[in-house]
């Protein structure tokens, strides 16, 4: 494979650039449909002491005032969406092409 020519990626890289895309989905639906559930998990994961996360505080910060941080990860969310379903099309089209 030349990766200098990204004019036809291989199957394996358009999987997993899909799957990543899956997960980003999900995480966005997550958000806007059980956004109730998604802020307790993330809670729960940033509170847990086994969980090594960096920034840490910094994002436990981000999450005291829960109305700001909904609004934040709404907007970041649609600009995610765009860029992501985007970025799927272009790949996807190189792919056939």
């Amino acid at each position: 494979m030349n990766l200098s020519n990204f004019d036809n990626p291989p199957l394996g890289f358009v999987l997993v650039f899909l799957l990543f895309s899956l997960l980003f989905l999900s995480n966005t639906y997550k958000l806007w449909f059980k956004t109730d559930s998604y802020y307790q998990d993330i809670y729960k994961s940033l509170t847990n002491e086994k969980t090594p996360y960096p920034f840490k505080n910094f994002f436990l910060k981000r999450l005291e005032n829960r109305r700001r941080w909904e609004v934040e990860q709404k907007i970041f969310s649609i600009i995610g969406f765009v860029a992501v379903i985007g970025a799927d099309i272009l790949v996807v089209m190189a792919f056939i092409k």
